[in-house]
């Protein structure tokens, strides 16, 4: 049995040691405002003034370096912005929100945006004058009339939880590949300078996305595998999971929530429209069809009379399939009958190994390639992926090709046009009268 002495002692140490965790590096009477979850939406994101917090853990050494530095600058700073701390060690799930991930990290809010990240020197002159800088623009908006000092739309995204789907290697098959939904799935790592300008954005993004768009994010720090199975070199890099979902295909916006929505919105539309193959007979349709898609697949198919009715309507069956499949790609796909359009046959190379043939177009580019493969439906597919890449392979149109304007087809079998009849001996007298 332990003495009652002993239970003192006991009681004693873990007290002391409660009340330095809460204490933590500033004490009750510092002038650095405590943050904590219950008071953070208060203090911070519905503060009407410049409001510098620090995220700092308690056991680092940099992070007590600079705590005489920070009760300096809110001494200095106080009654014109506020100065606070918030104990990253203590409150873990708060500050993983803002992108923590290194002591001491100090971020910059004003009142209805995102937080900056304050990457200045750690000295108290440098960071006085960086909170007057913003306080400065804080008072220069107010001044052109911009409502800035509100508790905002903007704050309560912030203080809303994340729409935007943790997955791992372990999901992300279930969510994601057998999922009939688009998904845009942000690959990034916790170290990313980046990654962390991004989080605010793409939370934003997940909220106004919701039950429309899917959004989910990888760590590919703590699951390396779907890294790997996806080719992930940079980080953040974002992935768009369409109809192809083994082959998704990279966003290269910019990386602002409305510009992410928009592209989301857009990809989502294109979900649901079906898919086209329309008969390229005039130059309206090519550049209705092809002028803007990224890239237009232009089939060639045989004349009428070599695959009939029958035979056509399978080809434009297949080509249909495929654009299904790829319907989440910004392409488009037309197609003409043998020897109809000769001009952009020529200059596609199109004729020399027959019909039919597949050429992949880019009309702003003037460059194409061609379908070297069997015309069957596996070989498509491989030749639209390895077009939607780029690179090398592609070959330059001389000039732009003249579109003929042609009837189109109307469904049926092709008709032998019969040749007049006429004798030998008809043909010798029409012979003797031009002699005469």
């Amino acid at each position: 049995m332990h003495s009652s002495s002993s239970i003192t002692l006991i009681t004693f140490i873990l007290l002391f040691l409660h009340s330095t965790s809460i204490d933590a590096l500033y004490g009750s009477s510092s002038p650095v405002l405590q943050l904590t979850p219950d008071n953070f939406k208060s203090k911070v994101l519905n503060s009407n003034r410049v409001v510098l917090v620090e995220f700092f853990a308690p056991w680092c050494g940099h992070c007590k370096a600079l705590t005489p530095i920070w009760e300096k600058a809110a001494t200095i700073l106080k009654g014109v912005a506020t100065v606070a701390a918030l104990d990253a060690d203590a409150h873990k799930s708060l500050a993983q929100e803002y992108g923590t991930r290194g002591y001491p990290t100090i971020k910059v809010f004003l009142p209805g945006k995102p937080p900056v990240d304050y990457q200045g020197a750690r000295d108290a002159r440098a960071i006085v004058n960086f909170a007057a800088k913003q306080v400065k623009v804080l008072l220069k908006e107010r001044l052109d009339g911009k409502e800035t000092g509100k508790s905002s739309k903007k704050s309560s995204e912030k203080s809303a939880p994340t729409a935007s789907v943790e997955l791992n290697s372990l999901n992300f098959d279930d969510l994601v590949l057998k999922s009939k939904e688009l998904w845009v799935v942000e690959f990034f790592a916790p170290w990313c300078g980046h990654c962390k300008k991004l989080a605010p954005e793409w939370k934003k993004a997940s909220i106004n996305l919701k039950g429309k768009v899917k959004l989910g994010h990888v760590d590919c720090e703590a699951d390396k595998s779907l890294m790997s199975r996806f080719n992930v070199e940079s980080f953040p890099t974002i992935l768009v999971f369409g109809a192809d979902k083994e082959r998704p295909s990279i966003y290269d916006g910019a990386r602002s929530a409305s510009a992410l929505e928009s592209y989301a919105l857009e990809q989502l539309e294109i979900n649901m429209l079906p898919p086209e193959v329309t008969e390229l007979t005039s130059q309206d349709v090519m550049e209705e069809k092809c002028g803007s898609a990224a890239i237009c697949f232009v089939a060639f198919l045989p004349d009428i009379l070599d695959s009939k009715a029958e035979g056509r309507n399978k080809y434009l069956e297949l080509l249909l399939s495929v654009a299904e499949k790829f319907k989440m790609n910004p392409y488009s796909y037309v197609w003409a009958a043998a020897g109809n359009q000769p001009e952009l046959e020529k200059q596609v190379g199109v004729g020399g190994y027959g019909y039919p043939a597949l050429v992949a177009l880019n009309v702003k580019k003037g460059a194409y390639k061609s379908l070297r493969s069997a015309f069957e439906r596996d070989q498509i597919i491989e030749f639209i992926r390895n077009a939607g890449l780029g690179g090398k392979g592609n070959l330059q149109i001389s000039a732009t090709p003249e579109i003929v304007k042609t009837e189109p087809w109307d469904g049926k079998d092709g008709q032998i046009l019969e040749e007049d009849e006429f004798s030998l001996e008809e043909l010798m007298v029409e012979e003797a009268k031009d002699e005469l």
